[in-house]
């Protein structure tokens, strides 16, 4: 992002609005709110912000003890959901002038305001603040439109009518941003629609909007349902038990999924010994990451297949539309530590709505609960437009 030669220019620099120093990294949210500043570029230089930590105002060196263990858990500030959307970053340890110290590049954002805990953050000269309600439309007219993600695209057709409005207010909104934020003065609807990526410059609802708030999803995006199948064997030409299409928006399908696992997994009991056991025949937690990521992750675009929820007798399998996406790949897919964001606007949703708990963890923890239960781990094979799981049953 930054090369060395520009590094050592902007370590010389005064502080300004691409320029911030810290002594230490002793609080990480003071960091957090710095990315977040630099990511907006309220100033519109385009020019990637730096984070000095190790290097004190007055560009004195602060003899910071440099780990590998410090240089992971910076790097991993972007993807733990504080800071929304993901921060375009690169983290560091280079030595300049004889000064150890940790350089966090922090690339203007094309989709902004980004938020940390639902505040937007901005730099104005040597200072660190809240966005004000004009700041926040300054940062709304810097968008990038022709390199968003598809899921931030105005929909060809939609409006305000196919929004839930009040489903907006009452319950997206007040988990999104800040209290205080919302408690100020001069935010329209719109502006507020606007600033959360669920509108595009023309006003029209974006995918992630009706994915998200939208009255009939399905109604634009087809393919956005869960087809699930109870099957009395192990093979799909046996007699189906059960069968369910989950639609309405990802959360409705999200609690309803939940619902429908719980209702499907069984409990037998293990009768002998002094201590009747019951064990569930999956873990309902591997089930809700897994099922989750496949809503997450799918394409939404281009493609009316849904979501496959398909439970033998034996195993289950889950297949998602469309294969790896950027830095995963079909050679990297499920390597721990590798994740990357086909629907960022979906993923800053579900994590507002407390329906995701941390970024880049869903398969560790479904792998965690499996073994846990006594299930075989999950086998997956990804290829390059879908992406399906097999979930063994406990013996």
């Amino acid at each position: 992002m930054i090369d060395f030669e520009e590094l050592e220019n902007r370590f010389r620099e005064d502080e300004g609005d691409r320029v911030e120093r810290k002594r230490d990294a002793s609080d990480l949210d003071t960091l957090r709110k710095a990315i977040c500043a630099l990511a907006n570029d309220l100033s519109g230089t385009g020019r990637p912000g730096v984070l000095f930590i190790g290097q004190a105002d007055d560009k004195s060196c602060g003899h910071l003890q440099i780990t590998d263990r410090l240089v992971e858990l910076l790097t991993h500030l972007r993807g733990d959901g504080k800071i929304l959307p993901f921060p375009i970053m690169n983290v560091e340890a280079p030595t300049i002038s004889g000064c150890e110290l940790i350089a966090i590049s922090v690339a203007a954002h094309d989709n902004p305001p980004v938020r940390m805990d639902g505040r937007t953050y901005v730099r104005v000269g040597r200072s660190t603040r809240v966005a004000t309600a004009d700041d926040e439309r300054r940062l709304v007219e810097k968008r990038r439109w022709s390199t968003l993600s598809f899921d931030a695209k105005g929909v060809a057709g939609a409006t305000l009518d196919d929004l839930d409005l009040i489903r907006f207010t009452i319950e997206y909104l007040p988990s999104a941003v800040a209290p205080d934020v919302l408690a100020e003065n001069g935010r329209t609807q719109q502006e507020q629609l606007r600033a959360l990526r669920l509108i595009d410059q023309q006003g029209r609802p974006t995918a992630a909007a009706l994915l998200v708030v939208g009255k009939e999803p399905q109604a634009w995006l087809p393919g956005a349902y869960v087809q699930a199948l109870r099957i009395s064997g192990t093979e799909l030409t046996d007699p189906i038990r059960d069968q369910r299409r989950i639609d309405g928006t990802v959360p409705d399908q999200i609690r309803q999924l939940d619902e429908l696992t719980n209702l499907w997994i069984e409990h037998p009991t293990v009768v002998g010994g002094p201590v009747r056991k019951t064990t569930p025949t999956y873990p309902d937690q591997a089930l809700r990451q897994l099922l989750r990521n496949a809503l997450l992750h799918r394409t939404y675009e281009g493609s009316n297949a849904p979501v496959r929820l398909t439970w033998y007798d034996d195993r289950i399998e889950i297949q998602s539309p469309g294969g790896p996406y950027g830095q995963v790949t079909l050679e990297n897919f499920g390597t721990p530590g590798i994740t990357d964001y086909r629907n960022p606007t979906l993923a800053e949703a579900l994590k507002n709505l407390d329906y995701v708990e941390k970024f880049g963890v869903g398969l560790a923890i479904a792998r965690q609960s499996l073994a846990k239960n006594g299930n075989p781990p999950a086998e997956f094979t990804a290829q390059p437009t879908t992406v399906h799981v097999t979930i063994g049953q406990r013996p």
